[in-house]
């Protein structure tokens, strides 16, 4: 009997990510929706996840957070879905996913709130200046025609998260390259019925709170 598989999301929040990555997997699985004044804080969500966030996954008896964390896990846990390269062919795929994870969220979230870390400093940080992190993605969009090579991998749903995000809310600048490489992936069956079930939930909870 396969391992029962859980997402806990709310359809606002970066559990869109982890839905798309599922929905790539192919593994049946089941949602528990959370809400953001109300169960995300929760005692029993706290026991998965002490920070209060959201996405998470429990894969039998295995809890993974963090987004990036649950697309590198499902590559592995599923790997006839063929999500991950070879190990040996791994290189750009943990270095772009990581890079989003990291440099590439804290520039455009230190961009976001106004933030200017003065030029002195900036070596202090791990992504260096916003403008480092941009010019930085479009290095790695640019090279294939996906961000770790000839095929679309797990890499793929968090980069091209970013970058969706990004250019719908203005947080990135809407480079040609962006736009570019988020079209390669935007029509992709799975990221299409992942989007259609947030969608929605979100419209359900926004109607909700309208007559509450």
């Amino acid at each position: 009997m396969a391992e029962e598989l859980v997402l806990y999301s709310n359809p606002m929040s970066r559990g869109r990510i982890a839905r798309w990555m599922l929905e790539e997997a192919g593994a049946p699985y089941s949602v528990e929706w959370l809400a953001f004044e109300g169960s995300i804080k929760s005692p029993d969500y706290l026991a998965v996840n002490p920070m209060g966030k959201v996405p998470a996954i429990r894969h039998g008896k295995t809890v993974v957070t963090e987004a990036a964390a649950i697309c590198a896990y499902m590559a592995d846990a599923f790997p006839e879905a063929g999500l991950a390269p070879p190990t040996d062919r791994r290189g750009d795929y943990y270095r772009w996913l990581f890079f989003a994870a990291g440099p590439l969220e804290t520039a455009v979230s230190l961009k976001a709130f106004g933030m200017e870390v003065p030029k002195e400093r900036q070596r202090a940080l791990g992504c260096g200046s916003y403008e480092t992190a941009l010019d930085t993605l479009s290095f790695a969009v640019t090279r294939h025609p996906y961000i770790a090579g000839d095929r679309f991998t797990a890499a793929d749903v968090y980069v091209g998260s970013h970058i969706n995000w990004g250019l719908q809310f203005g947080s990135l600048e809407a480079r040609q390259e962006y736009q570019a490489y988020w079209d390669r992936l935007k029509d992709r069956p799975a990221y299409l019925k992942a989007k259609a079930i947030d969608d929605e939930e979100m419209h359900r909870q926004l109607e909700a709170m309208k007559k509450s």
